[in-house]
């Protein structure tokens, strides 16, 4: 339990300072999806020695169509996140990876036939009263013109893929392990943005010490999130992880004031923690 608990903390405070870097990338001019290729690169790089120890005989069709879905699904989510963080606020996205537990609600109403209890409703409006709380901070307010607005809908896109490749990822952790579930994610992650990149010819604007030691960091702090992720989802359902995840939320707030000077951080942070609050309902007691 403890070192589960350990797992969590480390994916939280990881997860939350990779935005930070992966921000003040994109400020300075560095597309998206060559930052999430760099950082799969990277990664796999580091993951060579790995691939010598995984054991073919358990790499079977189903965990490579279940790694091949989750790589896609991860990659196109990355880099949707980072389109958001160089567009949006910190404290502004942090706070709407709450509306993964609604979206799921959603898929298992139509998909599933499952109707909410009571106590899932109520989680809903926790999640819909915190989110006016953080929006009304906005000049557009808690409206549908939010969705016109770029960062908004990247973030939407991103919190829908990331949502998706969970399971992907839990179902080759189910079939291998941590260890091989984690080369699968940064090799089809890698392959993917690569083919993008190559496509658009997107190449670093600048070359200085600042954007290296930032990506160096970036690619640290994404292997510390996705591992400890993988890790987490190996020791419990993946939905509880997902609610324990939103956490990361609140430090997203703070972070956005520190290292951005984002305004009106004490309603956004009250905002994120009704809505983490909700989620965290939603999840774990419908």
């Amino acid at each position: 339990m403890i070192v589960t608990t350990l797992a969590v903390l480390v994916r939280i405070l990881s997860n939350s300072m990779s935005n930070v870097y992966q921000k003040q990338l994109t400020s300075r001019g560095l597309n998206s999806f060559l930052l999430n290729f760099i950082m799969y690169s990277g990664l796999f790089v580091c993951c060579i020695p790995a691939i010598m120890g995984i054991d073919p005989d358990r790499l079977s069709g189903i965990v490579c169509v279940n790694a091949i879905l989750g790589g896609v699904c991860g990659a196109l989510g990355n880099s949707y996140l980072v389109k958001a963080l160089e567009k949006g606020e910190l404290s502004i996205l942090g706070p709407i990876n709450a509306y993964k537990s609604v979206v799921a609600m959603g898929v298992g109403i139509i998909i599933l036939r499952e109707i909410p209890s009571l106590i899932g409703l109520f989680a809903i409006v926790l999640i819909i009263a915190g989110s006016y709380v953080i929006f009304d901070t906005q000049e557009e307010g808690f409206s549908l013109k939010l969705l016109k607005r770029a960062d908004i809908r990247y973030r939407i896109y991103a919190l829908i893929f990331t949502a998706i490749e969970a399971v992907f990822i839990k179902n080759v952790i189910i079939y291998t392990d941590v260890k091989t579930s984690f080369v699968f994610w940064c090799l089809f992650g890698m392959l993917f943005t690569g083919a993008i990149v190559l496509k658009d010819r997107k190449f670093l604007p600048e070359k200085n010490s600042f954007v290296y030691s930032r990506l160096i960091l970036v690619i640290l702090l994404m292997g510390l999130m996705q591992y400890s992720t993988n890790f987490v989802f190996s020791r419990m359902n993946v939905s509880y992880g997902l609610a324990l995840f939103q956490l990361s939320s609140i430090l997203s707030v703070l972070l956005g004031r520190k290292f951005f000077k984002e305004s009106q951080i004490a309603k956004k942070l009250l905002g994120c923690i009704i809505m983490v609050l909700g989620a965290v309902i939603l999840i774990l007691f419908n």
